[in-house]
């Protein structure tokens, strides 16, 4: 008897002390679960939509979120499927058509470009009034974490092209809603918040 009992201690020591442990470790993953919330793995490659539209661009805005700052390009009537674009990471943002270098403060610059013009084809009046190089209207950046500045660069042969200057060289994603692009840059790499 006196065997089954000192075995019986044991294995009861034993549970208790794993169970005690294993605790600790669900907790924990609780706690990292929430702290990695955010998406990962867009990568900072380039990414391109083959697609244009005639329609013109007639706002660009921004916006913060939890995990990420947004920038949006409003191009009202032309839908999803028409809507293409190429952004992409460049050492220098060069003006299309003259050439002409535009400077964009930040860590890193990102080249939003949009196939759709920003004024009307017909008549070549702005659709969005701003001049190349200039800051863009009614976007402040103040407080962002991600985005530093943001520059009109021009409208040359149906393409609007945004200078996005960013903290640094981080993951993003680019995605098409209704009559919008939309460029979603990451805090970090890491998906924490």
């Amino acid at each position: 008897m006196g065997r089954k009992r000192v075995a019986w201690a044991t294995t009861v020591a034993l549970m208790a002390a794993t169970l005690g442990v294993a605790a600790v470790p669900a907790g924990a993953t609780t706690a990292t679960t929430r702290a990695t919330a955010c998406p990962t793995g867009w990568g900072s490659q380039a990414k391109t939509r083959s697609a244009a539209t005639s329609e013109s661009v007639t706002n660009i805005r921004t916006g913060r979120h939890a995990c990420f700052d947004r920038m949006v390009v409003d191009v009202p009537g032309a839908g999803t499927s028409a809507l293409g674009y190429s952004v992409r990471y460049v050492s220098r943002l060069h003006q299309d058509g003259s050439g002409n270098h535009i400077p964009v403060g930040g860590g890193a610059v990102i080249e939003v470009r949009v196939a759709a013009p920003a004024y009307d084809p017909d008549t070549g009046k702005p659709t969005y009034p701003v001049r190349a190089g200039q800051r863009l209207p009614g976007v402040d950046l103040t407080g962002y974490r991600t985005f530093r500045d943001a520059r009109f660069a021009g409208s040359f042969e149906g393409d609007t092209q945004i200078g996005l200057g960013v903290r640094a060289r981080l993951p993003f994603r680019v995605w098409v809603a209704p009559d919008r692009v939309v460029v979603d840059v990451a805090r970090n790499w890491t998906g924490a918040r």
